[in-house]
C-alpha cells in the first residue's frame, strides 16, 4: 500500500459496465513525509475519501480486487483512509549492535 492525498475528481459520462458506480479520483503520491512523491494518477475510491483526503491505495492487480468485480479493468485503487501517521525514528546500526550485546 502506498500513501496519497485526494486532490481532485474525476467526472466520467461513459464507463465501462462494471465501473458504472464507482468514483475516480485523482490523487497525488506521497512519501513518509508527506511530500510529493511521483505524478498524480487516477484511482477507483472504494472508500468514500473526498479531497484533502490523506488515503493509501495499491496498484495493478491488486487494485482490481478491491473492486465488487475483481476482473475491471483498474490500475489503481484508493483502499483506506488515513487517520494518523506514526514514525519511529531509530538508528538501525545501533539497534542490531544492541541486540548483539544483550
Amino acid at each position: 500500500m502506498k500513501l496519497a492525498k485526494v486532490i481532485g475528481t474525476i467526472v466520467a459520462t461513459k464507463k465501462i459496465e462494471s465501473l458504472a458506480n464507482s468514483k475516480i479520483l485523482m490523487i497525488q503520491p506521497l512519501n513518509e513525509k508527506k511530500e510529493n512523491s511521483g505524478s498524480p494518477i487516477a484511482a477507483i475510491d472504494t472508500v468514500k475519501a473526498g479531497p484533502g483526503d490523506l488515503v493509501y491505495y495499491t496498484l495493478s492487480r491488486e487494485a482490481a480486487l478491491a473492486l465488487e468485480e475483481p476482473f475491471a479493468p483498474v490500475d489503481a485503487a484508493i483502499t483506506g483512509i488515513v487517520d494518523q501517521i506514526n514514525i519511529e525514528k531509530r538508528d538501525m546500526k545501533k539497534s542490531i549492535f544492541e541486540n548483539e550485546i544483550m
